[in-house]
C-alpha cells in the first residue's frame, strides 16, 4: 500500500510539473500591451560641424566655463544641452580662437556651428 501511494504521489508531481512548464511556456508567447513613454528635450542644444578631424580636440567654453571638446558634440551624433537664453560661445584650438560668438537659443532650438 505504501508503494502505491508513493507511485501516485510521483505521478501527481510529474503532472503538476508538466502543467507548470506548459503554463510558463504559454505565458512566454503572450505579449502584454505596452506603453511607450518618452521625454521631449526642450532645452536648447548646440553641436559642431568639424572642418577636419584635428578640430575634434578644440576646447569649447560656454559663458567662460569649459564644457569639453568639440569632438564630443559633432552634429548628427551628439549635442550639448544648454539653458535657454543668451550665451557666449568660445572655441579654441592650438592657441588659435576658432569661434567667439554671442548667441541666443530658445527652448527646442538646435544650433550647429561650423569650425574651420
Amino acid at each position: 500500500m505504501k508503494h502505491s501511494t508513493q507511485r501516485h504521489s510521483t505521478r501527481w508531481s510529474a503532472w503538476a510539473l508538466g502543467a507548470l512548464m506548459g503554463a510558463a511556456t504559454l505565458t512566454g508567447c503572450v505579449q502584454l500591451p505596452t506603453e511607450k513613454h518618452g521625454v521631449v528635450a526642450l532645452k536648447p542644444q548646440i553641436s559642431f560641424n568639424l572642418g577636419n578631424d584635428s578640430l575634434a580636440a578644440a576646447r569649447v567654453q560656454i559663458d567662460g566655463l569649459p564644457v569639453g571638446e568639440a569632438g564630443q558634440f559633432v552634429a548628427g551624433k551628439a549635442a550639448l544641452q544648454i539653458e535657454s537664453g543668451t550665451h557666449q560661445l568660445r572655441v579654441d584650438h592650438g592657441g588659435r580662437v576658432l569661434l567667439d560668438q554671442r548667441f541666443y537659443a530658445g527652448d527646442g532650438v538646435h544650433k550647429t556651428f561650423d569650425l574651420r
